[in-house]
């Protein structure tokens, strides 16, 4: 059975670039622009707020999990005492590691690991794209687990510390994917694969993408009417499902390209495409040179 979460988790090749320990005291509010890369929290004591712009604020507890695989900006305060009006606080970093928020008087009220990750593919805007926008998971066991282990990493001293960090976070990451399934969830390919009329047509553009799919013969593989599945595919996954399939082609292609090991008619052939030309024309389409000078580009890097 093809698993297409697997395959884009394998394609993206998640790492955690950077990750830090934070303990605030009293309120606080933490303002952050410009960012470019994926970024993640998981809040290990107290609550706090997290507002990321274009979405409604989220109460976090202690357990709970949140990921942006694209972010700008973003805001995290404290709920209680909330913050006054303006204040903006600037984290200072211990001897020990630890990044303080506020004047540190006894046990912090709020501590979390934050951090931000890159993922290594170059089709990550790509891959991204197919994935939901802002991810929260509310506690659970295997979350916890996991946050347990990191929070005492983090605290450590031991050799390799930064190295099995990074790890566990990988890990997290990849439980939160696996875990974003609630149905209030953001549209994306996580989203699809728990619809009961979507997954099907997903899974089968996956295991096949050299098939000749139409809206038509992927409706029949959902039970649906040709009208009715485009629009619950639109809504669901966020695409129209034939610029999914050309996504997705276009990914494997590239991906192909750049491991060396297939030529221009092979990749035609296992992606669909009567004819290299026919390949080369859309692919020139698509990312904006035609594939013999990609791969040139590539050998030129």
């Amino acid at each position: 059975m093809v698993d297409p979460y697997s395959e884009i988790i394998s394609l993206l090749k998640p790492q955690a670039s950077y990750s830090k320990l934070v303990h605030a005291y009293g309120p606080f509010r933490v303002r952050r622009e410009g960012l470019s890369e994926a970024f993640y929290c998981s809040l290990l004591k107290g609550r706090a707020w997290l507002e990321v712009e274009g979405k409604e604020m989220l109460d976090l507890e202690a357990g709970d999990f949140v990921l942006i695989p694209a972010v700008k900006s973003f805001t995290f305060s404290s709920v209680d005492p909330v913050p006054p009006k303006g204040i903006l606080s600037r984290p200072s970093e211990g001897e020990d590691g630890i990044f303080r928020l506020g004047s540190p008087a006894g046990e912090a009220e709020v501590q979390q690991l934050v951090g931000h990750c890159t993922f290594a593919s170059p089709d990550a805007e790509l891959l991204v794209s197919l994935l939901p926008d802002i991810i929260v998971i509310r506690g659970g066991e295997r979350l916890a687990a996991l946050n347990d282990l990191l929070r005492d990493e983090a605290r450590s001293d031991r050799p390799a510390r930064s190295a099995v960090v990074e790890h566990l976070l990988q890990v997290l990451l990849i439980e939160a994917f696996r875990s974003a399934t609630a149905p209030g969830a953001s549209a994306g390919l996580l989203r699809g694969l728990t619809d009961p009329r979507i997954a099907p047509p997903l899974r089968a553009m996956h295991a096949a993408p050299a098939h000749s799919w139409t809206v038509v013969s992927l409706a029949e593989e959902a039970g649906l009417s040709r009208s009715a599945f485009f629009s619950r595919f639109n809504r669901i996954v966020g695409i129209a499902p034939m610029g999914y399939l050309m996504n997705w082609r276009m990914t494997l292609a590239k991906h192909m390209l750049r491991s060396g090991q297939h030529s221009i008619a092979e990749i035609s052939d296992r992606i669909g495409y009567g004819s290299a030309s026919a390949f080369s024309t859309a692919f020139a389409r698509f990312v904006g040179t035609p594939p013999a000078r990609y791969t040139q580009t590539l050998a030129a890097e």
